[in-house]
């Protein structure tokens, strides 16, 4: 068995965007997952990005917005929506709404978000990590 504390949990920020790594490898020996609270500010991007050995699944808890998607698609996605991204799979997100966005996010295998979060988001429209 493994308790996080609260203490123990990193909050990682960039261009209005705020990732609570509620289990990630900084905090748990978990070798399956990494599960994140994410907070979209209103106007701020998530830029689009690719997981490429790691499927993602987002479960909206608050708000909408738009899901930017492989070949400039975009879907709405509203609280109570969830999405599953496969490997590879291009996705990032867009806060159009006056109020924070807020999303679960589980990624198996885990990854440390750290790294992505410390680039500069404004020069790139796409990334992986």
């Amino acid at each position: 068995m493994e308790i996080v504390r609260k203490s123990s949990i990193t909050t990682l920020s960039n261009s209005g965007v705020q990732s609570e790594q509620l289990l990630f490898p900084e905090n748990s020996s978990s070798r399956r997952v990494t599960i994140t609270r994410v907070t979209v500010e209103p106007g701020a991007v998530n830029p689009p990005h690719r997981h490429p050995a790691s499927e993602q699944i987002w479960v909206a808890l608050e708000g909408n917005g738009i899901l930017l998607l492989d070949h400039e698609r975009t879907e709405p996605f509203s609280a109570g929506d969830v999405i599953r991204f496969a490997d590879g799979d291009l996705h990032g997100f867009r806060n159009a709404s006056d109020v924070p966005f807020v999303y679960l996010s589980v990624t198996a295998p885990p990854v440390n978000f750290r790294e992505a979060y410390s680039k500069d988001w404004s020069k790139s429209d796409r990334r992986s990590y």
